[in-house]
């Protein structure tokens, strides 16, 4: 249960936060409980995570601002564990470490500051910037549908994790509007809510966002065939004027003899 005090700071915060949001960050606590924070960052312009929809928590301690939060990302991203503890100056890891006129604005700004590095900590993870690319596509789907879990609500479920197996049901409480903007998007873009897939090509719903690597194979071989015409034609070239080139070479070589003769004399 929140003291005093940090039931007082953090309803301020809320109210700072709500009326001037950080670029990429919006965040809330839960209406059960004022010391249970929930926020979403959009990825950023430039970054592997761009579009990217990624929910996680920050659990305050009791004595909030004396002491951080734990914070964690439930949203797959290719850069932290989903659901683990962040090790992070600014997280319960280094209690010493925090500085009580931090907010959770401040501290969400640093989240996303070390999540666009390539900065490694306990809970992090590596990853290509195509695997990062294909989780940010799938986001909305993942937050929305815990994962496919929808289907199955007992599947998938992991220690610590509020998301998997839960069939996006946490997610829907604390972001209900969010969550309709999500199940319209899946359906305006034929998203298998079963598998994030296109419902009408059976492929990854990240395709169009990865390039020609996840394109579809009449695709693909619509490039290459287009770069066999473009070599062909230019072989065709070629072959139909090896005589014009023949002659040009012969006559430069007659004019470079010529020359080299009368510089002899």
């Amino acid at each position: 249960m929140a003291t005093r005090a940090a039931q007082k700071r953090l309803t301020r915060e809320y109210m700072t936060i709500s009326q001037n949001p950080p670029p990429y960050i919006t965040a809330h606590p839960s209406e059960s409980n004022i010391l249970e924070w929930h926020y979403i960052i959009t990825g950023p312009e430039n970054t592997p995570y761009h579009g990217g929809q990624y929910w996680g928590t920050l659990i305050f301690p009791p004595n909030y601002p004396f002491a951080p939060p734990a914070i964690r990302m439930h949203t797959p991203s290719g850069r932290f564990q989903p659901s683990s503890r962040l090790c992070l100056s600014i997280s319960d890891f280094h209690p010493k470490s925090f500085n009580p006129a931090w907010e959770v604005s401040t501290i969400l700004i640093g989240l996303l500051s070390f999540m666009t590095s390539e900065e490694m900590t306990t809970g992090s993870v590596s990853a290509t910037e195509t695997e990062r690319k294909y989780h940010a596509a799938r986001s909305r789907w993942w937050n929305s549908t815990g994962g496919g879990s929808h289907v199955n609500r007992s599947s998938g479920q992991q220690k610590n994790n509020v998301k998997a197996g839960d069939g996006g049901a946490k997610f829907k409480s604390e972001w209900a509007e969010v969550h309709e903007e999500n199940i319209k998007w899946m359906e305006e873009n034929k998203i298998d809510m079963s598998t994030g897939s296109r419902a009408d090509t059976g492929g990854p719903s990240c395709g169009p966002q990865l390039g020609i690597a996840s394109a579809s194979s009449h695709q693909a071989h619509a490039v290459v065939d287009a770069v066999i015409q473009q070599r062909d034609a230019g072989q065709g070239w070629l072959f139909n004027n090896k005589l014009v080139l023949a002659g040009c070479l012969v006559f430069i070589y007659v004019l470079i003899a010529r020359l080299l003769g009368e510089g002899g004399m």
